[in-house]
């Protein structure tokens, strides 16, 4: 049913689907036990993302996988359906562990290296700790097995891929005989699309894992070559937790205060979420008010403007004459009288004289008045 071979028939891409959703249920340990419990109804509404099986793949399509991780899309894989295969068939090779020495491999991608290790009673009552980590920051998933009847071995439990820090990718899996929880880092799309939603489910994948003590006898690690092309290179070490006691009481404490802020942020976002709204009317209240405002304003500098900006009124002529006219006609008469008087009084006087004697007399008869002889002393005791 791979597309690859039926290109152009959507029967049989419907069946792939199918088969492709199955397979990712049936290969997360977390996920059948989800199925195992509720059905497919808690499958699908858990909103688990499709991973892909990169063995399936051809070189092309796995090339575009390749790309698109790089460009930042979370491309979640999971095992090869092969490598599942051999192990529950028992077509393995195994290597024997001891506790504290460390081995280092490289694996090639898509296939995996198996492990095993015997721990006492005393041992598993301390607690075991699996760690795997990659100087070349190789990507890996860290796998646990448990033996089957028939001799073969089924996965129990599945590391999430290795975490780049520092100069390393590392991974690790904690038998400390207290519930151990694990924790799933939410995609960036959704958190981006909707923050307030994504803040409030991160505590929603910190989750018990399925195991949380071994049992004396022997146990099976497996490191998985998750890279996309290349090999990845890793240093594998499986150690008591006799060692770590400090560590161990850290842990259960942080993971409790984890569980108690969980169930804290269920009852927050409610508080929240009643918030927001009132938040948001009020927001939106105080917009229509500005802007109500604004308008408001807005219209009374129009009003304003109206009267400040429109030019005068324009007086009439006729108005401005009716006004000026009488006291300049007033002026005008009064000086054409004084020069009328004074001229019947010159000619009254020529008579038979000459010229010159005429205008000595009228000079001598006539005194010129010197109208800019204004007297600057005043006698203050008379009145005005």
């Amino acid at each position: 049913y791979h597309p690859d071979k039926n290109a152009d028939d959507p029967v049989a891409s419907d069946k792939f689907q199918e088969v492709t959703f199955s397979y990712s249920i049936l290969s997360d340990p977390h996920k059948r036990r989800q199925y195992d419990t509720s059905g497919f109804e808690a499958i699908e509404t858990d909103s688990q993302e499709l991973e892909l099986d990169l063995s399936s793949l051809n070189t092309v399509n796995t090339m575009f996988a390749a790309i698109f991780s790089k460009l930042g899309v979370p491309i979640k894989t999971t095992v090869s359906a092969t490598v599942l295969e051999e192990a529950l068939n028992g077509s393995i090779v195994v290597s024997q562990l001891q506790l504290g020495n460390p081995v280092r491999k490289k694996v090639e991608k898509q296939t995996a290296h198996f492990y095993s290790v015997d721990i006492t009673e005393q041992e598993a009552k301390k607690g075991l700790v699996c760690r795997v980590h990659s100087t070349e920051k190789s990507k890996f998933k860290l796998l646990y097995f448990e033996l089957e009847e028939n001799g073969g071995l089924s996965l129990a439990l599945q590391q999430e891929d290795s975490v780049k820090a520092s100069k390393v990718s590392s991974a690790g899996m904690y038998f400390l005989g207290f519930p151990v929880y694990r924790f799933e880092q939410n995609n960036s799309a959704p958190a981006a699309k909707d923050p307030d939603s994504a803040f409030f489910k991160r505590l929603d994948s910190f989750q018990p894992c399925d195991i949380n003590e071994l049992k004396p006898g022997t146990h099976f690690f497996a490191v998985y070559g998750d890279n996309f092309f290349k090999s990845a290179t890793y240093t594998i070490e499986i150690v008591c937790a006799e060692s770590f006691p400090t560590e161990k009481e850290k842990l259960q404490s942080v993971e409790a205060k984890i569980l108690t802020k969980r169930a804290e942020l269920s009852k927050f976002e409610t508080e929240y979420r009643e918030v927001l709204a009132k938040f948001t009317e009020m927001t939106s209240k105080y917009t229509q008010e500005m802007q109500t405002i604004d308008e408001l304003l807005n219209e009374r500098n129009v009003i304003h403007a109206s009267y400040t900006n429109n030019p005068p009124l324009k007086r009439t002529s006729s108005r401005n004459k009716s006004k000026s006219s009488p006291s300049f006609k007033f002026d005008e008469e009064k000086n054409q009288r004084k020069e009328k008087k004074v001229k019947d009084q010159h000619m009254e006087g020529c008579g038979s004289e000459d010229d010159d004697s005429s205008e000595k007399k009228t000079k001598e008869r006539f005194p010129r008045k010197r109208w800019l002889n204004i007297p600057f002393k005043v006698d203050r005791r008379k009145p005005c």
